[in-house]
């Protein structure tokens, strides 16, 4: 689920590469990492995240903009989860993407660098990802 009103609009038609993040600690220690292979463009992925790998469903939908970022003045960018987060935020954020990813729903297959396409307008969320190597990682998992 998105909230449109919240993001900015020219994030509702998006493709970026994925960053991702394997739960709230990695990503609190890599969103401080000026090395980090992050852009405007790219699209962040907070991984377990829901009720079984919060637990309980935390309120982290609302992923913070890279340091790196924010220095340059990057105030909002796609991001998504299967976590929650209040209904007062904002910014483009996907939440409660489900099955989650801690029971091997598809958020949990993304890896870094990944294609994924937002179109809010389609009701589209697209993992640009062979079913070939969506298998191969699903085996993997």
């Amino acid at each position: 689920m998105i909230k449109p009103t919240a993001a900015e609009s020219r994030l509702l038609k998006h493709s970026g590469k994925a960053v991702v993040f394997r739960d709230y600690p990695h990503m609190k220690q890599r969103l401080a990492d000026e090395s980090l292979d992050v852009t405007a463009d790219s699209v962040l992925v907070l991984q377990s995240a829901g009720p079984v790998g919060g637990p309980g469903m935390p309120e982290w939908g609302m992923l913070p903009i890279p340091t790196k970022l924010l220095k340059q003045g990057v105030r909002d960018m796609v991001r998504l989860t299967d976590a929650r987060m209040s209904g007062t935020s904002y910014g483009s954020c996907v939440l409660h993407i489900s099955p989650e990813s801690a029971k091997g729903g598809p958020l949990a297959l993304v890896q870094d660098g990944d294609l994924i396409e937002l179109d809010v307008d389609a009701r589209k969320l697209h993992l640009h990802v062979s079913d070939a190597e969506l298998a191969r990682r699903r085996a993997a998992w």
